[in-house]
Order: C-alpha cells, then structure tokens, then sequence
C-alpha cells in the first residue's frame, strides 16, 4: 500500500498529490492522510468520479486515514473540480485612512508606512488599491509612500483616490501617483474583486 502524507496541506493540494501518486504508482492500494474533514469529502467526490473504491478512519478531530484503491477501468478526474479554490486574481485592498488601526495616531502612521512597504515588496501584489476618506493623503504631496506605490503601480498595481475625498482635503491638484476615481467605479471595483483586504 503506497502511503500519501497530505497533512497540512489545503485544497486541492491532497487531491492533486493523490491523482499524481496513482497515475505514477504500480501499486493498487493507496493511504492518504489528512487532518481535516473537507479534504476527506473532496476524497470521496473525486474517488466516486474516478470509478476508484474509498474508504475513510477518523483516528482523532485532526487525524484521517483515506483508502483509495484502483479499479479496473478507473479514470482519474481533475482535482480541481472537487473543491473550491481560492481565487486572488483580483484582490482589491482599500485603505480608508493615512494610518493604521486605532489608538496611536502617530503610530499608525509609522504602521500604514511599514504595511505599505511590505505589500510592494511581496510576491502576491493587490490587483487594485483604493484609497478613500483620509487614505488619500497617502497618494498625494507630502506622503512618505510615494516612492512604494509608484512601484507597485510600476507592476501593474492599479491605485485609485477618491476624488470627493480629494476635493474635502483640498489635494486633488497634489496628487502624485494613480488616478481620480468617484464613487460608482469604487462599487464596481469592490463589487467584481476576488477578495477585499480593508485597512
């Protein structure tokens, strides 16, 4: 029996691990395990589909043995049609103040630097920024965040300011980096996101 070690692992990770050790194994019996209930029900749909004969032991809350075996005329299905998968192709990230969290204002500031810093050096970038409300000083003369969102908007990062925001403050003609958006895009663009990741 060929034993799979899908522990830790999320969606579709054990079902892609599973089909590539079936396909590239002689054996006929196979152990997989996981430690959670979701990746034993994904088992079981793509097991059915595959023409594959399951069965499952809960050893603990956090411990499953999943037994998959061949059959004759088995067809392995595609893993991913057997769970949801998490979809950032279009995370949006709306930051609605020039600083972060509450108490501090002083050190929220030094926060909404750091944290802006940080999403243009990271591999996995935002589709989309917004910055309403008092955020949009951020995108403006006298901002210590130009230099990084000018970057991220260098990698295709798109940064918007909201223009009723811009107008309150008095900086619309200081804006440094994006563009002039209004109320209804921001909807939209909220609307269609993957994901909405609020500072």
């Amino acid at each position: 029996m060929k034993k799979i070690n899908a522990l830790g692992l999320c969606c579709p990770q054990p079902l892609i691990l599973t089909k590539k050790e079936i396909e590239n194994s002689t054996e006929k019996e196979f152990l997989v395990m996981v430690d959670n209930e979701t990746a034993v029900q994904n088992l079981e749909k793509f097991a059915k589909s595959s023409n594959l004969l399951f069965n499952f032991e809960k050893k603990s809350d956090k411990e499953f043995d999943v037994f998959i075996t061949k059959t004759k005329d088995y067809s392995l299905s595609n893993p991913k049609d057997f769970c949801d998968v998490i979809d950032n192709s279009n995370v949006v990230l709306s930051i609605s103040k020039n600083f972060m969290g509450d108490g501090s204002e002083e050190l929220g500031k030094i926060l909404i630097k750091g944290f802006i810093y940080t999403v243009s050096e990271y591999e996995n970038l935002p589709k989309t920024i917004i910055f309403f409300n008092s955020g949009v000083k951020l995108t403006t003369e006298g901002s210590e965040c130009i230099d990084d969102l000018k970057k991220l908007q260098a990698k295709g990062v798109k940064i918007v300011s909201c223009g009723t925001c811009l107008d309150y403050y008095g900086l619309k003609e200081k804006l440094l980096v994006g563009e002039v958006t209004n109320m209804y895009t921001i909807y939209e663009t909220l609307y269609k996101s993957s994901k909405v990741i609020s500072i």
